[in-house]
């Protein structure tokens, strides 16, 4: 599967952390950015343009990874684009992915930085890429009732 990572500064170290480690679990990746730490970044710039590349492809072959320093502001720009169903992860219960990619096909995960540890972060991907989704009819229902709206970007 190819992995696509985006971030801003808060979780600059994390998203290199946790890049190599999806390596070390045998996917591709790619980063998408920040690709230097700037503390005036700003998370648009690289969150939407990897959600457009995860947009529309099967959640099997791409998904994203964003690391950053609540996630709440990345997961607004991600499920701005139409097509990613993003989700946060801020620790505590990383049965909580396995639930995002089941009943949800979430194909984007932020990673609140300053809420986890960085072994957190990885059990919470690891769970999250090895989690299928159900294709349950009544999951399928509700995320077509989803994407019928086109409200996004």
């Amino acid at each position: 599967m190819r992995i696509l990572f985006a971030g801003d500064h808060a979780g600059f170290e994390l998203k290199r952390e946790l890049m190599a480690f999806v390596k070390t679990l045998g996917h591709e990746v790619e980063d998408c950015g920040p690709l230097s730490f700037d503390k005036t970044d700003d998370y648009p710039d690289f969150v939407i343009p990897m959600a457009k590349k995860v947009a529309g492809k099967p959640s099997t072959e791409v998904r994203g990874v964003v690391a950053a320093g609540s996630g709440q502001g990345e997961v607004i720009a991600a499920n701005r684009v139409a097509g990613v169903r993003a989700v946060v992860y801020y620790g505590n219960n990383p049965s909580m992915v396995k639930v995002s990619r089941d009943h949800n096909d979430s194909n984007v995960i932020t990673i609140g930085t300053r809420f986890v540890t960085l072994e957190d972060a990885k059990e919470a991907v690891r769970l999250w890429l090895e989690t299928p989704f159900s294709n349950d009819e009544r999951h399928v229902r509700r995320l077509q009732k989803i994407e019928a709206l086109g409200l996004r970007l």
